[in-house]
């Protein structure tokens, strides 16, 4: 049982759902009548996104076993639960579960989902010590679900995904940045070079606070261009505030413990901002 929560655990399952969740998101942005098939492409497409977050959840913390020893002893891999063997065999088995579906839903879905492989790939092995382009990194991967999910029911990006896509990269790099101030102990002594180890807790603050203004700057656009109705404002009201707040808070107090509140309360703001464009699209 031990074991079992062990992996459950690696996996993350609240974000394997919200990746899942987002290729939905996309595929209503892009297109809101489905066939038949398009809707087996969606279901295909939720498995897809969310295999392949739970392998990208697996690698990471593969990886950072060693910072995780510093930050985080209590995780799986660090705490002995699961052992380093038994997680590059569970990554293997999620990533190739993960093609296998986007295959069934088309040759495009998966060249898609492979980009989105290589760029984790090339995130964990090369791009975490980096910094800001390790953060860039992780971003694309949050947005490519959105932009998966467009493709899977019509086989193009539409406009309304890019913006959203887009938005999703500019709030999670603001988190990412926000991540590396409470990982900054660790990351200091693996020599992971983020913005917070480099020019310290309060300049990565500024340079959070800045990615998450510049997503709330984009969230007028969809209603200006007549892409959603009028549903799509007030939820979206709440997540440009709860960025907004958010960012005040961390401007104002960046020590590690208030940086983790801030992390965890993006993803809330995340969740109501995608509830903002599938009721905007669907009312």
């Amino acid at each position: 049982m031990g074991k079992a929560i062990g992996f459950i655990r690696l996996m993350r399952p609240v974000n394997c759902v919200m990746m899942g969740f987002a290729v939905f998101v996309g595929a209503v942005l892009a297109n809101q009548q489905f066939t038949s098939a398009q809707w087996l492409n969606i279901i295909y497409g939720f498995f897809t996104g969310f295999t392949l977050t739970a392998a990208s959840m697996t690698i990471n913390d593969y990886y950072d076993r060693a910072i995780d020893a510093i930050n985080e002893p209590s995780r799986p891999i660090p705490s002995g639960l699961v052992s380093t063997k038994e997680a590059i065999v569970f990554m293997v088995v999620l990533s190739s579960t993960g093609f296998v579906f986007a295959y069934l839903t088309s040759v495009l879905c998966l060249a898609v989902a492979v980009i989105s492989w290589i760029i984790l790939a090339t995130y964990v092995t090369v791009g975490k010590r980096t910094g800001l382009p390790g953060n860039f990194l992780v971003s694309a991967c949050v947005a490519i679900p959105f932009i998966y999910g467009s493709v899977a029911v019509t086989s193009q990006v539409q406009l309304n995904v890019v913006l959203f896509a887009s938005m999703a990269f500019l709030s999670n790099t603001g988190r990412e940045i926000t991540k590396g101030i409470v990982d900054v102990k660790g990351d200091s002594a693996e020599g992971v070079k983020t913005l917070a180890v480099r020019y310290g807790e309060r300049n990565a603050a500024v340079a959070a606070a800045l990615f998450y203004v510049l997503a709330v700057s984009l969230t007028p656009l969809p209603w200006m261009r007549r892409l959603v109705s009028f549903w799509f404002i007030p939820f979206v009201l709440v997540t440009d505030i709860g960025l907004l707040a958010s960012s005040a808070l961390l401007l104002a107090d960046h020590s590690r413990e208030n940086a983790k509140k801030i992390k965890n309360l993006i993803l809330l703001w995340f969740v109501i901002g995608l509830l903002a464009y599938i009721f905007g699209v669907l009312t």
